[in-house]
């Protein structure tokens, strides 16, 4: 395979889709582990927790906040960059063994799909805030919060860039 047909085999438009690979992997024994967001301009501090996250397990699966979710989320002007553009900068990336995009506020409905072996977000959430954690845990798994890198958000890339004029 091409590097292009590489990234684009790493995405996939929903979890229906992606199950085939997910058993082959679990059936293989190897520990999945799980995080999301949306990635508008991704930045030193996705690739940072990305590269933690990927620590925690063999395989590492991004859900994608979708558009629509992203709209949802952080209201009309965003996303900056479209899903397509946004999943094929994460697949593209050599941690990053699948991407899923999903069009809910949280990816709950994606974790119950997928149960992770290991769910990660940052330390901002407590436990009992991360979407999915119950899932996980009541099927053996852990949730792990990660530091994140300080000084680095796409917020404040935005107003930075909107300072700058």
């Amino acid at each position: 395979m091409t590097p292009t047909e590489i990234i684009h085999s790493k995405i996939y438009e929903s979890a229906a889709s992606f199950l085939p690979v997910l058993n082959q992997w679990k059936r293989s024994g190897e520990r999945v582990v799980f995080t999301n967001g949306c990635f508008d301009l991704v930045h030193r501090g996705h690739i940072d927790s990305l590269a933690k996250a990927s620590a925690l397990g063999d395989r590492l699966v991004v859900g994608l906040n979708s558009d629509v979710s992203v709209k949802l989320l952080k209201g009309e002007n965003r996303p900056l960059i479209d899903q397509q553009s946004r999943a094929i900068l994460l697949a593209a990336l050599l941690m990053v063994d699948a991407v899923i995009l999903f069009d809910e506020e949280t990816p709950y409905e994606l974790i119950r799909s997928i149960v992770p072996d290991v769910l990660v977000k940052g330390t901002e959430y407590q436990v009992e805030e991360i979407a999915g954690f119950d899932v996980v845990l009541a099927a053996g798994g852990r949730v792990e919060r990660i530091e994140l890198t300080e000084g680095f958000s796409t917020t404040d890339l935005i107003q930075k860039i909107k300072n700058s004029y």
